[in-house]
């Protein structure tokens, strides 16, 4: 998503607009404060029911925590840019996007069914997505989707690889 900034110099009295894309480490900030908030699960939706409460709470916690270590994985490649963030967007039905405003990065998500159990599996999906691709670009020609598996499964384990690189 661009936005625009209009500036009221030279530039913008001749019609043009400046625009505005953040850098990878905002984009990142953003990403990780979405991670981060809490889910506003609400145990009174629930009925009393402690067992049906921790079966939506603890799939949360597991995102959370597989979340957090893909934007590590991110983080620490400096071969994955902002664009390539941008573009993993497209991940979960595209619901999940980076809202880009001059001097703000933040987030913006389009709930499916109910946003606590799904706000940190999308940012799992996008993470995945742009992994993917980086994983595909270092493998180039003989990238295969069981190699790109392969060395999921080697960095993040069998968990987050069998559920985010399937």
């Amino acid at each position: 998503m661009k936005t625009t900034n209009t500036n009221t110099n030279a530039a913008s009295e001749a019609g043009q607009t400046k625009t505005t894309k953040a850098s990878k480490t905002q984009l990142l900030s953003a990403l990780r404060a979405f991670i981060a908030q809490r889910s506003g699960l609400d145990a009174r939706n629930y009925g009393g029911d402690r067992a049906a409460l921790m079966g939506d709470y603890r799939p949360i916690l597991r995102n959370g925590k597989a979340a957090r270590k893909l934007l590590r994985f991110v983080e620490q490649r400096d071969s994955i840019t902002a664009d390539d963030l941008r573009a993993g967007t497209r991940a979960f039905s595209g619901r999940l996007q980076f809202v880009e405003k001059p001097g703000a990065v933040g987030m913006d998500y389009t709930t499916g069914q109910y946003f606590p159990t799904e706000y940190r599996a999308a940012a799992c999906a996008v993470l995945a997505s742009v992994v993917w691709a980086w994983l595909r670009s270092c493998q180039g020609a003989s990238a295969t989707g069981e190699t790109i598996r392969k060395a999921a499964r080697r960095e993040f384990g069998r968990g987050i690889a069998s559920i985010w690189f399937n």
